[in-house]
């Protein structure tokens, strides 16, 4: 009976291990579109008011810094209170195998019960995995944490940042790097192309269907650049 004691375990740690791959992957998609959206939206309000490639620079290095620095630090701080959590539950759960054992057998006896385990075969896996490591066990079947893949908020933040980053350098570069005549339309159109695929990517990773992500991510960058554009092209009339 070796099977029905080990397999709710691995069954969890594998889709836990996948879950937490899907989250990271999706987080840095949002990321990118966030760094894509923001700098676009910025480097063209201002190329509506003035076409200094000097000026567009810093103020496109400008938003990328600061939105990235922005990302890191609140999923550093999101990541943490998350790992304070985990970790607070592991220490809870700790304590209670200490102080009624009983109990907390037949808690996770009742969990794998829920999975679809005959009350006999729960008992004997329940009990072969408390043998082996009760706080694991509980950990993966009751709270779905792994204790030593415990949330890292450095990772968090650097992948924010990388992936804020990443998205930020494309309206960068398309506004800065292409003759003045050409910056706009080059901006506008990488931008549009970008979401469409970061739309497209969210979708799928969502199990989604892609279409309707695709066209609301492209509308509201595009009214987004629309929105800033408009507005630098006043301000630069104006000679603010």
């Amino acid at each position: 009976m070796t099977e029905p004691g080990t397999r709710p375990e691995h069954d969890e740690a594998h889709g836990g291990a996948l879950g937490s791959r899907l989250n990271w992957l999706r987080a840095a998609v949002l990321g990118a579109n966030d760094g894509v959206v923001s700098t676009a939206g910025l480097v063209v309000g201002v190329a509506g008011a003035t076409d200094d490639r000097s000026a567009l620079l810093t103020a496109g290095l400008a938003g990328l810094l600061a939105g990235s620095m922005s990302m890191a630090a609140g999923e550093y701080v999101s990541v943490s209170t998350q790992r304070d959590s985990e970790k607070a539950a592991l220490a809870q759960e700790k304590r209670e195998l200490k102080e009624q054992p009983e109990a907390e057998l037949q808690e996770l006896t009742d969990l794998l019960m829920d999975r679809g385990l005959s009350h006999d075969v729960a008992r004997e896996a329940a009990e072969q995995l408390t043998e082996r490591d009760a706080l694991r066990a509980h950990a993966r079947v009751e709270l779905g944490i792994d204790p030593d893949e415990l949330t890292n908020p450095w990772h968090a933040a650097w992948a924010s940042f990388l992936a804020f980053t990443a998205g930020a350098l494309l309206p960068l570069l398309a506004i800065v790097l292409p003759p003045p005549g050409w910056r706009l339309p080059v901006t506008v159109g990488s931008v549009l192309v970008a979401l469409a695929f970061t739309g497209y990517s969210s979708a799928r990773m969502g199990s989604a269907e892609p279409r309707p992500a695709v066209w609301r991510n492209m509308a509201g960058g595009a009214l987004a650049m629309a929105v800033t554009y408009g507005a630098g092209s006043l301000l630069g009339a104006a000679g603010v």
